[in-house]
C-alpha cells in the first residue's frame, strides 16, 4: 500500500495564538508528522523540549534570528559577520538541543557582490558548526513581492551558490509558496532541483493560505517523485480556527491511499 504523505505544521503560522508548547500539542492532536519554527528564542527552550518529547513529535527546522527590525537576517551584511555568525551559533545549539535537523540560515536585506562574498563565508561557517552536530543548513529563495530587497530571490541564485558552496549538508528549501510567485511551475523546477532539495513547504500562491487544488496537485507531485519527508504546511489559515482550514490534508491522505 502507498505510504500517506506526512505534513510538518509550520508554528511561524498555525496556531500563533498558543504559546509555542500548547502549538505543538495542537499540531499533533491535529495529525502532522512533525513541526517547525519560525523564531523560538523567546521561548523556555527546556519547556519546548519537553513538549516534543511529551508529543512524540519531531522538529524539523528553525530559523535563524532575524537580526532586528527590517532585516530580515543578518547572513549577507556586509559589516555584519560577528552578529550573524552569533545567532548561527544560537540557531545549531537550538536545533541540537531540540533534535531539529535544519536550520534556515536567513540571508537578510542586500544585494551585490560583496554580500554574495559575506554569505558564502557565512554559510560554509553555518555547514561546519552544523555539522558537529549533524544538523543541516538551508537557504531558501523569497519572492521580492513579499520580500523586497531580500538578498536570495530566485533558484537559480540559490542553485548557483549552492553548486559554488559544493558541501553536503547544505541545502534548498524549496517553497511551493514561493517557486510559484518567483518562478511559476512548481512540479517542474522540482524536478529541476530536486538534487539540491532538504526540505519542502507550501502555502495556496495566492494570498498564502491553506492549499488550493493547484498546491494539492504540486504536493501531490512532489509526494509521487519520491519524497517522503515531512513537507511543512507554512500557510495562514483563512479561516477563525487552524482546525477549519485542515480540509486539505484529508483530501490528500485520501487520494493517496486510494490510489
Amino acid at each position: 500500500m502507498t505510504e500517506v504523505i506526512q505534513f510538518s505544521a509550520n508554528l511561524g503560522f498555525l496556531w500563533t495564538h498558543y504559546d509555542l508548547p500548547k502549538a505543538v500539542q495542537a499540531a499533533s492532536e491535529s495529525g502532522f508528522n512533525a513541526v517547525e519554527f519560525h523564531y523560538p528564542y523567546n521561548a523556555d527552550r527546556s519547556v519546548l523540549r519537553k513538549a516534543l518529547e511529551g508529543c512524540g513529535i519531531p522538529l524539523m527546522s528553525l530559523n535563524t534570528h532575524r537580526g532586528g527590525d527590517g532585516l530580515n537576517g543578518l547572513a549577507a551584511l556586509p559589516g555584519y559577520q560577528a552578529q550573524a555568525r552569533a545567532r548561527i551559533d544560537q540557531a545549531i545549539e537550538w536545533a541540537a538541543d531540540l533534535g531539529a535537523g535544519n536550520v534556515h540560515v536567513m540571508a537578510g536585506n542586500a544585494d551585490g557582490c560583496l554580500a554574495l562574498a559575506q554569505y558564502l563565508n557565512n554559510l560554509r561557517y553555518a555547514a561546519e558548526r552544523a555539522g558537529e552536530v549533524g544538523v543541516k543548513i538551508l537557504i531558501e529563495p523569497l519572492n521580492s513581492a513579499d520580500a523586497p530587497g531580500y538578498f536570495l530571490n530566485n533558484l537559480a541564485q540559490a542553485v548557483n551558490i549552492l553548486d559554488s558552496l559544493n558541501l553536503s549538508n547544505v541545502k534548498l528549501m524549496f517553497d511551493c509558496y514561493h517557486v510559484s510567485r518567483t518562478e511559476g511551475d512548481v512540479e517542474y523546477w522540482f524536478d529541476r532541483t530536486r538534487e539540491f532539495v532538504g526540505h519542502v513547504q507550501f502555502a495556496a500562491k495566492d494570498g498564502r493560505q491553506e492549499p488550493d487544488q493547484a498546491c494539492m496537485e504540486a504536493i501531490q507531485y512532489i509526494a509521487s517523485s519520491g519524497w517522503s519527508k515531512p513537507m511543512g504546511a507554512e500557510y495562514r489559515p483563512s479561516t477563525r480556527t487552524v482546525e477549519q482550514s485542515l480540509d486539505w490534508m484529508d483530501q490528500l491522505q485520501s487520494h493517496q491511499q486510494s490510489t
